[in-house]
């Protein structure tokens, strides 16, 4: 019997990345072990991907930030949201919150940003690559540390740019490579962890 390695996803939005990692991992055998998304968490009541969720099967739990009086006050409710699954890992997909020291002695979470890293940290990180002179573009996946977008690198791909290309069509092309990325990432991470 292989061992289950259980994650929670987190998001803000539409939940694009979430599906592409449920979709890719949710209770698939790999070497050794099988992996189980066993929640979904937001802190957007709207958020699109809440719907997504559901349809995948996955029970999705709404944290509203604004709910709470202050960064720490949030960040300790959702520690205790996730501890609650004793998750051996914490995927951070479009979640649109920097998590405090509080969060981050209590949880290890990995996150995927849309630049090759350390370049262009940040929420506006895709259109700062875009409008560079850069000729390459790309996607990092690092752990969350407490400096933004700082964390060590996991993964890292990089896309040539295309000349004429519209922003549009340069982000469809960076989701793809992100929807591919990270769940390759999320295995190697959970391989590590097995083979400690």
């Amino acid at each position: 019997m292989s061992l289950t390695q259980k994650i929670v996803i987190l998001f803000s939005g539409e939940g694009s990345n979430m599906e592409a990692i449920i979709r890719s991992l949710h209770k698939k055998e790999f070497e050794g072990f099988q992996v189980h998304v066993v929640a979904t968490l937001t802190n957007n009541p709207n958020a699109k991907g809440i719907e997504r969720s559901k349809e995948l099967g996955i029970p999705c739990e709404v944290i509203d930030h604004r709910a709470f009086e202050s960064r720490e006050a949030f960040d300790a409710a959702l520690a205790q949201a996730i501890l609650a699954h004793r998750p051996n890992l914490t995927v951070l997909a479009g979640f649109m919150r920097i998590l405090s020291p509080l969060f981050l002695r209590q949880i290890r979470a990995i996150n995927i940003h849309p630049s090759l890293l350390p370049l262009f940290k940040g929420g506006n990180a895709m259109q700062e690559s875009y409008l560079s002179p850069m000729k390459v573009a790309g996607v990092s996946v690092h752990y969350v540390s407490e400096e933004l977008d700082s964390g060590d690198l996991i993964a890292q791909e990089a896309v040539g740019k295309i000349e004429g290309e519209s922003f549009e069509e340069f982000k469809a092309r960076l989701h793809s490579l992100e929807h591919r990325l990270y769940p390759e990432a999320i295995l190697r991470v959970l391989k590590e962890k097995v083979t400690l």
